[in-house]
This record gives C-alpha cells, structure tokens and sequence, in this order.
C-alpha cells in the first residue's frame, strides 16, 4: 500500500509532541497525514482520546493508518474496543507508555492507564526500546503480544523522540514504508 493511498493517522502521547518530534517531522512530509488533535494534551482521559481517534478514522476518505506514539499507543488501544472490523489497515505503534507511566506523566486518568489487553483488530508493529523510561521491554513484549503485534527491539534508543536523538528517526521512516508495503486495502 502507498502512503499517498492512504489517510495516515498521526497520534502523538502526552504533550502532542512538539515541532521536532518525528511525528510531527512525519506529518510535514507525508501528504495525505493528519495530526489527531486531542482536546488536552496533557490530561489524557481514555473516553475524550479514544473517541477523538474514533471520529478521525470514520471521517477519513481513504484506507487508514496509524502511526501512534508513546500514550498515543494505549489510546489507539482504548479506540480500538470501538471501531468496527476493517475501518484500519494498520497501525505502526512507537515507544508504548504502559501502565508505570501514569507515576512519571502527570494528568493521565486512571482509566487511561489500564491499558486494554485485547487483539487489536488491524495489523500492528509495536516499535519498543531497550531503555524507554516508560515502559521496561518486557511491558512492551507483553503490550505487543497482547494486540497482536509484530515486535521490533529498537535497542538502546530511550523513549524514541526528541529528546532520545530522534527527531527526524530516517530509520522508522524506512521501518514505515516497508510496514506500508505489508499492508493491504482493506
């Protein structure tokens, strides 16, 4: 699938991720991404994220794809429980932030940090790292085999974002565009 075939779907975590995050770098770029605006960025609740992604994928004209990071990850996980089969291709998670994270992040509600542990219902790849402050690797395995995802180690490379040395991260842009490839109409 080519990205200019799709609506991709840009869901930043906690704070929105700033100008030089990769998402943000990503959504420059790439023509047909949009950011997933949320109402607080820095008071994540699980109903107000996940229906903000909800009403983003139902108004997309094209087969869409999710490119999620950090908090975003656990809300595209609370959005799923609400979407209906085949309204995603895909989703290209990065540096999931699980349940510990509520005690580093402030603002995040309880209900958003009990994070859903059921097949997502759209191919997935959880991108984790082996020193993410917010989320050891063995949460990340365990997120990833509880949605079903495909598991990449991204070694020493801390919460993959700006101030980890990603910001422009060319090489989850090639991790992307072959994940694109992967993907099928749906």
């Amino acid at each position: 699938m080519k990205t200019s075939d799709t609506d991709i779907l840009i869901v930043p975590g906690w704070s929105g991720s700033g100008s030089d995050h990769w998402q943000s770098r990503w959504e420059a770029k790439l023509p047909t991404a949009r950011r997933v605006e949320q109402e607080d960025w820095y008071k994540p609740t699980r109903d107000g994220w996940a229906n903000r992604i909800v009403a983003a994928v139902r108004a997309a004209t094209r087969p869409v794809v999710i490119v999620a990071h950090s908090a975003g990850c656990s809300a595209v996980a609370h959005a799923a429980e609400h979407l209906k089969p085949r309204e995603v291709a895909g989703a290209f998670l990065v540096a999931p932030a699980s349940e510990r994270a509520k005690r580093a992040i402030p603002g995040m509600a309880d209900d958003f940090t009990a994070i859903p542990r059921k097949p997502l219902p759209f191919r997935s790849v959880l991108i984790a790292s082996a020193t993410d402050p917010y989320c050891t690797p063995d949460e990340a395995r365990a997120l990833a085999e509880a949605w079903g995802s495909e598991f990449v180690d991204a070694g020493d490379s801390g919460h993959i974002n700006t101030e980890s040395g990603h910001g422009p991260w060319p090489d989850g842009l090639l991790r992307f565009a072959g994940f694109m490839k992967g993907l099928t109409a749906v």
